[in-house]
């Protein structure tokens, strides 16, 4: 780890002095900080990065472009851009979907005042090493009053076959009174085994009136150990309904977190996660209440199956002064091994009177009388149990945008029950 790398890697990117000066000085504490805290999650040991910083090379393993539709899109393999693809009518109002490089070219005011806003580098210290050695990114503008009504896919995919680190920054900024929906997909592709790590932060800006509706899907393969952060900052009125699949092979750690800043916002978090063999998985999810009336809702779905390890911590904080917030939570795991381990952990933090909040948590196994009714109609078991399983996880399932990536998710859960 040496300040020379990273500045070679700025200085070969044409990066602005303002970034470069806060690679470096995220690089200057990395070692004063200490890393994130996910509670009942031992994750001290994990390698999640080598202090490398770094181009990946080209990839043999390119997705196929023609199954991916015409939606406004942007792909990239490793760190190079493959496809981007944009309607030339969302040209005209402004929307920008492209690589950091071109949008520095395009909109550099608006990057330098957005970057980090919503996910500081001086956080902890997995925060600091992303800032310092992040590799490649993405951002997605839209400008004030602007409607943007199909669906905009980022698609990021991790090389089973290169040990680059894949260190990803995503950055999406919502103008005031403009609306998106967004589909975000991190996906290993390719047959290989190469242990690799992946360290991503996406930060999420929705200004004054903005409404985002943003949902994810992660599929890392089993050699990558990651660390993945997703941040929403919202104005005054502003709303981001989050709908999480957490579906990654490997060792994850994530934080999910939405901080309601502006008067009367709204956070809508929701989140699925299946852990599966012997894998382990700590997700924490916060709502933090600044503004006035805002309200923060935490709804976590798990099934955890063979060996594997899944917590869930949901965090409410309503900070002093926060008058009439409502901050509420939900935590569920299904448990389908007693070799299977899982935490549910609500914590309320409450700094302020008038207020509304609650939570509820809960770990078992499948109702065995939903099993008998199943069964009683026909259905084997292992039948019966995947319609309790995908119902369980349905909630945010039916939040995906597109109807293939919803059938692909079920596929998924499928393919993991069969396993057993």
């Amino acid at each position: 780890m040496t300040k020379e790398a990273i500045l070679d890697f700025s200085r070969a990117h044409a990066e602005p002095d303002w970034l470069r000066e806060r690679r470096l000085k995220a690089y200057d504490v990395i070692e004063e900080l200490a890393l994130p805290k996910i509670e009942r999650v031992k994750f001290h040991r994990w390698n999640l990065g080598d202090g490398t910083i770094s181009d990946s090379p080209l990839s043999a393993n390119v997705p196929d472009f023609t199954a991916l539709g015409d939606n406004p899109k942007l792909v990239q393999v490793g760190t190079q851009t493959i496809l981007e693809q944009m309607p030339s009518e969302l040209v005209e109002k402004g929307v920008v979907f492209t690589d950091l490089a071109s949008a520095l070219d395009e909109i550099p005011e608006v990057i330098e005042a957005a970057f980090g806003s919503a996910a500081s580098y001086d956080e902890d210290k997995l925060a600091a090493y992303h800032t310092a050695y992040f590799n490649s990114a993405a951002v997605l503008y839209v400008p004030d009053n602007v409607e943007v009504e199909a669906v905009v896919e980022g698609i990021f995919y991790q090389d089973s076959d290169s040990d680059t680190p894949f260190n990803k920054h995503v950055l999406v900024i919502v103008g005031k009174n403009s609306s998106i929906s967004y589909l975000e997909r991190f996906e290993s592709i390719g047959q290989g085994s190469t242990k690799a790590t992946a360290n991503i932060s996406v930060e999420v800006i929705a200004a004054d009136g903005a409404q985002v509706k943003f949902s994810a899907i992660d599929r890392l393969g089993e050699h990558v150990t990651t660390y993945i952060s997703r941040r929403g900052r919202h104005g005054r009125d502003a709303t981001i309904d989050w709908a999480l699949d957490v579906m990654n092979e490997g060792d994850v750690i994530a934080d999910f977190d939405s901080d309601l800043v502006g008067d009367g916002s709204h956070a809508n978090l929701k989140v699925v996660a299946v852990s599966s063999g012997r894998q382990v998985q700590g997700i924490d999810t916060r709502v933090t209440n600044y503004g006035c009336n805002s309200v923060g809702y935490i709804l976590q779905h798990g099934v955890i199956l063979e060996r594997g390890t899944l917590t869930f911590n949901g965090i409410g904080h309503i900070i002093k002064g926060a008058k009439g917030a409502d901050a509420q939570q939900e935590s569920r795991v299904l448990m389908l091994s007693d070799k299977a381990r899982s935490d549910a952990n609500p914590i309320l933090l409450i700094d302020e009177n008038d207020v509304t909040a609650g939570h509820a948590a809960s770990i078992g196994q499948v109702d065995p009388e939903d099993l008998y009714y199943l069964m009683s109609r026909g259905l084997d078991q292992k039948t019966a149990e995947q319609l309790v399983i995908r119902g369980f996880l349905g909630t945010v399932i039916t939040e995906i945008p597109i109807k293939a990536v919803r059938d692909e998710m079920i596929d998924v859960v499928d393919s993991k029950l069969e396993k057993r």
